[in-house]
Formats: structure tokens, C-alpha cells, sequence
């Protein structure tokens, strides 16, 4: 059964649950971090893959728009909001790594969200920079990334990691100091570094991952039923054990004024 079909059946929720373990992990993540909005706001999703995101967002209130340099997504994700009959998501073909050369995104959103993304691009500053130029003042970002000490969930998550931008990871991950390092240069005020994706996701990954040499469909349904488990238990699990997330993130601001500004940190449950 492929994600459209399920669309058609179950809606947006279907979104979440069609593949990895962990696309609900960043969902809940962002949606607890994400004011719902009055339909005026404007949403940058930098990196939206499927468009998940960028339908959610727009479901939330917000004109959300989703860049992506796979046409064929993009595609896919105009279908798939049509069937969730979201009509405030709209999506362009867009190289991240060229977003600062779109003169006519600067300034222009309340908001902007790259989940997942950032460790693809080699050159990050620049992306990061490129990020805080489409914010309106006062704007904020809202980014998750893989966890610089993570517990490989697979083998393949220990690399080695590419040299060249081929659609994999170029790196491993970012921890807390080389987020703040980011903002700085980008001249993002740091709200918050916090966590996404404990133990229990994790394993259901690995289970999801495993299963599906087998059949994804057979992947699937057993790995289903057990998505209702990590926000239950997960917290618990990292406070007593220590047991590192996959993701880490991001809450910055863009600077209201001009002068004066100067990065602040607040929030201290951080990796």
C-alpha cells in the first residue's frame, strides 16, 4: 500500500506513519514548538523532502511553502495536500544550497523549519546564513539534525559519510556548541537546544529497517502499532539512562533590531 492511498484513507496522520519510525518523533517536536497560526503567517520549509512538514504546517495556519530539488516529490506532495484538502502549502523545486541567490524569499517569513536537512550540505554556514535572510525580523528557525553522539542505529549510520553532496549525510552530526557556532555566524539568537528521538524509536527503527528486507508492507504493520510507545516511555528512558537521542534541536530568532543584538542561550535540556 503506498502513502498516497493511505491519504486517501486516514489523511494527513498517514504522512507520519508510512515509513520511519522516526518522521513522527520530529513532527511531535515541531508541532509542540510551532504556534498555531491565524492564516496570515508565512512558513519556509528549507529541505521539505515528502512535504509532510510543509502540509502540517499549512494545516496549522500557516502559507507554508516547501523547497525541494526533486521535482518528482514535489509532485507528489501537491497530490498528497490536495487529499488532505490543504490549500495553504505550496511547494517549488529549489536547490538549498542556491537559497540564498532567491532574492525574492529575503525577508519574507515568520518562520522557517529544516528538519533533517542541514547535515546533507556540505557548506552549512552558508545554508544557515541563506536561512536567517528569508526570516522577517523577529522570525524564528526551527531546525532538527542528527545528534553528533548518537547511537548508530544501523551500521550505515557510522559512515563513512560523504565527501560530495550525493543525497547522503556529509557528516556524522552537530552537537550543542556547533549549533550555537552556527547562529552566531548566521546572527540567529538561540532560544533553545533540546532532543528528538529516544531509545525506543530508535530500536522500532532498526526493527522497521530489518523487517523490510523481507517486505515493507510486512515492515509496516508490525512496527506500527508500536509508534504509540516512544512518547510514552522515551522521556523516562533517556532521564533514568542516559541513552543518547538521534536528533537534536534547534529553536533560534531572528534579531527584531538592528543593534545591540547579541546571542543569548536559553534552555538547558540540551544533549
Amino acid at each position: 500500500m503506498d502513502r498516497s492511498t493511505l491519504v486517501r484513507l486516514f489523511g494527513f496522520p498517514a504522512l507520519l506513519i508510512h515509513g520511519d519510525v522516526l518522521v513522527l518523533d520530529r513532527w511531535r517536536w515541531l508541532k509542540r514548538r510551532l504556534p498555531r497560526g491565524d492564516g496570515t503567517g508565512h512558513l519556509i520549509d528549507v529541505g521539505c523532502g515528502n512535504g509532510a512538514f510543509t502540509i502540517g504546517a499549512a494545516r496549522l495556519g500557516y502559507r507554508a511553502l516547501g523547497l525541494s530539488w526533486d521535482r518528482p516529490s514535489l509532485e507528489e506532495a501537491n497530490r498528497r495536500a490536495a487529499l488532505c484538502r490543504v490549500s495553504g502549502a505550496d511547494f517549488t523545486v529549489q536547490d538549498i544550497r542556491h537559497l540564498a541567490s532567491q532574492n525574492e524569499l529575503e525577508g519574507q517569513f515568520d518562520v522557517a523549519i529544516c528538519l533533517e536537512a542541514i547535515e546533507h550540505v556540505l557548506d552549512d554556514r552558508h545554508l544557515m546564513q541563506a536561512i536567517a535572510g528569508c526570516l522577517k525580523p523577529g522570525g524564528r528557525l526551527l531546525l532538527t539534525t542528527p545528534f553528533l553522539c548518537y547511537q548508530a542505529i544501523t551500521p550505515s549510520d557510522n559512515g563513512p559519510f560523504c565527501t560530495t553532496e550525493d543525497g547522503w549525510h556529509v557528516r556524522r552530526g552537530y552537537s550543542r556548541a556547533m549549533l550555537e557556532e552556527l547562529c552566531n555566524e548566521a546572527g540567529l539568537l538561540v532560544e533553545e537546544i533540546s532532543s528528538c528521538s529516544g531509545l525506543l524509536s530508535q530500536k522500532f527503527t532498526w526493527l522497521l529497517r530489518t523487517l523490510s528486507r523481507i517486505h515493507p508492507l510486512f515492515a509496516w504493520a508490525i512496527t506500527l502499532p508500536l509508534r504509540l510507545l516512544p512518547p510514552l516511555f522515551d522521556p523516562l528512558i533517556a532521564f533514568t539512562t542516559g541513552w543518547p537521542p538521534f536528533s537534536i534541536g534547534l529553536v533560534a530568532c531572528k534579531p527584531r533590531f538592528t543593534t545591540g543584538a547579541r546571542v543569548t542561550k536559553v534552555g538547558n535540556n540540551a544533549p
